[in-house]
């Protein structure tokens, strides 16, 4: 292996045996002694292999269920591969599971020592870091309570300012940024960042992509056992929020389509929805391509005549926050729609939003009613996915920005 490289994966996969069925007692064994016990084999990993520099963070990122942890414990020497092998060049610790190994009938300040112990250090290197942990975890009134006592945040606390104490040439990291209150976490996040400075090897397996692109030089993607990309971190995180983001769409697709039945069942509605739509350069799409101008299609039918109508839609994103609105009253003036008549309605709209999933909302007021009653309201009536964007992913919306510096 080169001088240069920290962790080698090759050919790794690794399997489990599930049983379906199993025999918990002699008794069952006499009583069904031809009973079909079947197994089945979960390809936890399959066939994965690559290369992690000493001195690079790199991240592992993925759905539940993917490999990742699996992967990790790996190299931690946790699980042993079924085929290929792991090469590690240089100490590791593993901060894989935070607080394995505390008593929860000993005090904070025995489980520092019991915990210290585990890691490989004296009871007089304990002694001179002891404070140190103390301070970092901010328990220093709780230390001779006994761990039972303490919250899941304060024993976290507590499990994370020792295991940091471990000196390593290799880190793995499982989800450890998530630890205790936003306070203790940004204190995390300067741990990171100071180690990053000192150009230690680090692996994090994480679902936060904000820190897989603060912190990661390169970023693997797994999914379904399987690598699908490695590579720069940015372009990982996007591909990984894609994944989610797709399945989100179809999950609310769905949602619609039901409650759009139940709606249509329904007695007395004044107007009915054949379709909405999201089309670019013609052609309907889900995913829409960022910067480039998009239309919404609205096709609905009146089904008892409207009178001085004025229909809106609104898009919103993941979080709810309503980003854009337009309506006809704005360009058209109230229109009148006679009964049992098909219109549609279209709104061009110059595409300013980020990556990321939006819904279009649907309203329909009728102005010759007084207070210009809303006689229907939808939300998400259609979804879809801005991707392509290079500006920052975190903004709500990119716009073009005429920038001058002037000396």
């Amino acid at each position: 292996m080169d001088n240069d490289v920290a962790i080698k994966v090759k050919g790794v996969s690794k399997h489990f045996i599930l049983p379906h069925k199993k025999r918990n007692s002699l008794k069952s064994f006499f009583l069904n002694p031809f009973s079909n016990y079947r197994n089945e084999k979960q390809h936890a990993l399959d066939n994965v292999s690559f290369e992690v520099k000493k001195g690079e963070f790199f991240g592992i990122i993925g759905r539940n269920g993917s490999g990742k942890s699996t992967l990790l414990k790996c190299m931690a020497g946790v699980y042993m591969p079924t085929e290929g092998s792991i090469t590690v060049n240089g100490s590791l610790v593993p901060f894989i599971e935070l607080g394995v190994g505390f008593d929860p009938e000993l005090s904070g300040r025995d489980n520092i020592y019991l915990n210290g112990a585990l890691l490989g250090f004296s009871r007089k290197e304990v002694d001179k870091m002891y404070q140190e942990i103390v301070d970092f975890a901010e328990l220093e009134k709780f230390m001779d309570q006994k761990l039972k006592n303490y919250s899941s945040g304060m024993q976290v606390r507590l499990a994370f300012s020792v295991a940091i104490q471990a000196k390593s040439d290799i880190l793995l990291l499982d989800e450890v940024l998530a630890v205790g209150d936003s306070a203790f976490q940004q204190k995390c996040t300067d741990y990171f960042t100071s180690i990053k400075k000192k150009k230690k090897t680090i692996i994090l397996v994480s679902h936060n992509m904000q820190a897989v692109e603060r912190f990661c030089d390169r970023a693997l993607l797994i999914d379904n056992s399987t690598i699908q990309k490695i590579g720069d971190s940015s372009k990982i995180a996007e591909m990984y929020e894609n994944i989610f983001l797709r399945e989100k769409m179809e999950k609310l697709n769905g949602e619609r389509q039901q409650k759009r039945r139940e709606v249509l069942s329904a007695s007395g509605q004044a107007v009915e929805i054949k379709s909405v739509k999201v089309t670019q350069n013609g052609k309907k799409v889900k995913e829409v391509n960022a910067q480039k101008e998009f239309e919404v299609e609205v096709l609905l039918l009146s089904k008892r005549g409207l009178k001085e109508a004025n229909i809106g839609i609104n898009i919103k994103n993941q979080d709810r926050i309503m980003l854009l609105s337009a309506d006809t009253i704005a360009e058209l003036g109230n229109i009148d729609i006679p009964k049992n008549k098909k219109v549609k309605i279209i709104y061009k709209i110059s595409n300013i939003l980020a990556n990321g999933l939006y819904t279009i909302n649907l309203g329909v007021v009728e102005g010759a009613i007084p207070n210009d009653e809303v006689i229907f309201r939808e939300e998400n009536s259609q979804e879809f996915i801005i991707t392509g964007s290079e500006s920052n992913p975190r903004a709500l919306a990119h716009t073009n920005i005429d920038v001058r510096v002037q000396v």
